[in-house]
């Protein structure tokens, strides 16, 4: 199989036009499908890559249910809720010994609920309970072969756990489920043997992340990958898509050139801010919780959230701030406005461009 090219090809470029228009569109309705929902920072591992430094004991409370339940009573006459999915994130949210309560709050209120999780505290019976609660839709970590996993996750256990967590969703109707992998030095090279893994346990979509250097995964080489090997992976993910034993698909990191259309099921764009908001565990409004910039555009203990997202949020929907740089003279800047907003720091600055050849690194 042959590496794309580093210019998408003709129909790719079409396409990448239309989906252009699309986006605009789409920035000119910003129709909210997604609400992250912080609700714990708190978590019973210490993986090496946190973005967010979680700790079993967190020194930020957990955000009181009822403060987040206000916020969906102001907006669930302002939208459908059965097309805005709530997301509960971490931390872990399973640490919340209410995350049931809350799941059926959000459940009655018309909105579907969805999680993030590592799988440590996912027993059967608190599964079928969170599924009872509404629970429609999970992701659940999964980093490699036993000793790759736990060596990422920092506990002995975690990976027979994960595994135990994917055998409840393989025999559970009517939800949607992943697993998603962050390739590291470890992993990398088991990758191959690892889809088969995956396929042999019964998992049908698997989402695949680089590791994005900051919080605890600043500093550490053994978390980052070359050039060439996120081209592997890349091409890895081609080549899975192309047999159709396993979904495969690269997450939502950034524009990537020829392999545009190639790797997701969509044309790369920038959720966070035109269908994408999350409130953080402090009450902050942002972008999609990956935001690692000061890209805050309000509270829900001083704004009113609805307020917030129909009239704030320039800076995501009008990205031509972030033509600077080494995104001044790309030509590739009317695709992808500058690449995702996680990528950026407090300065505005971008720290990464995801293209798989020059320039794969900024600064």
């Amino acid at each position: 199989m042959a590496t794309p090219n580093n210019k998408p090809g003709l129909k790719q470029r079409v396409a990448l036009e239309l989906d252009r228009v699309l986006r605009h569109h789409l920035v000119e309705e910003h129709p909210l499908q997604q609400l992250f929902w912080e609700c714990t920072l708190r978590c019973g591992l210490s993986c090496r890559h946190c973005g967010s430094d979680c700790k079993t004991e967190a020194l930020h409370p957990d955000m009181p249910k009822e403060d987040f339940l206000r916020v969906l009573d102001r907006i669930k006459d302002k939208l459908d809720p059965h097309h805005c999915m709530i997301i509960f994130s971490g931390g872990e949210p399973l640490m919340r010994k209410d995350l049931e309560e809350c799941g059926l709050e959000v459940y009655r209120r018309g909105f579907p609920w969805g999680m993030v999780t590592n799988g440590m505290l996912l027993t059967e019976e608190r599964f079928k309970s969170l599924v009872k609660s509404g629970l429609r839709s999970i992701t659940v970590s999964f980093d490699g072969f036993e000793e790759d996993h736990n060596w990422m996750r920092g506990n002995p256990k975690s990976f027979e756990n994960a595994l135990r967590a994917i055998g409840l969703f393989t025999r559970t109707k009517n939800l949607t489920w992943d697993i998603v992998t962050c390739v590291n030095q470890r992993n990398i090279k088991r990758l191959d043997e690892f889809a088969d893994y995956l396929v042999s346990i019964g998992v049908k979509r698997w989402r695949l992340a680089t590791i994005f250097p900051a919080g605890r995964a600043a500093g550490d080489p053994e978390l980052q990958i070359s050039q060439e090997q996120y081209r592997q992976v890349l091409d890895l993910i081609v080549r899975l898509r192309e047999e159709g034993k396993i979904h495969a698909s690269f997450a939502c990191e950034g524009f990537l050139g020829g392999y545009e259309g190639k790797v997701r099921d969509y044309l790369y764009r920038c959720a966070a801010g035109v269908t994408v908001a999350s409130i953080r565990i402090d009450g902050s409004i942002s972008g999609c919780t990956s935001v690692r910039g000061r890209f805050d555009q309000g509270n829900i203990y001083q704004d009113d959230f609805w307020e917030v997202w129909q009239n704030r949020f320039q800076e995501f929907r009008d990205r031509s701030w972030a033509k600077q740089g080494a995104c001044a003279d790309c030509k590739f800047f009317r695709y992808c406005e500058g690449n995702g907003m996680h990528l950026y720091d407090d300065d505005r600055h971008l720290a990464k461009c995801n293209l798989p050849y020059p320039p794969f690194a900024v600064g």
